[in-house]
């Protein structure tokens, strides 16, 4: 199993509108299609203005399938330019749980 994680830097004072618009347009898609949300935060204390999710898969083969079907879906794709306009950097972290970590199997 991999957690990919996903931090975006976003305009100062943006965050509950990025939220707005992710969870009324990309949402389902993203979760129906991508599988196992790990979580979807935003940071309070520390670096601020940055939305953080992870996503579960069972490998890397795995996430390339289901980010290529993702990047395919109209909901997905008339969602993108709206989310876009929000972000100033994006971070990709792929994370492999220690022996002794407790991840639920995905379903």
């Amino acid at each position: 199993m991999i957690v990919e994680m996903r931090t975006y830097t976003i305009q100062p004072g943006t965050t509950p509108e990025y939220f707005r618009v992710y969870e009324s347009m990309g949402m389902e898609a993203q979760k129906e299609i991508l599988g196992h949300m790990v979580g979807y935060y935003a940071t309070e204390i520390g670096e601020l203005n940055q939305v953080v999710h992870m996503w579960a898969y069972d490998d890397l083969n795995s996430r390339v399938e289901r980010r290529a079907k993702l990047m395919k879906d109209e909901r997905w794709q008339r969602m993108l330019p709206e989310l876009r306009k929000f972000i100033v950097a994006q971070k990709t972290q792929i994370l492999i749980p220690a022996p002794f970590a407790k991840i639920p199997k995905i379903d």
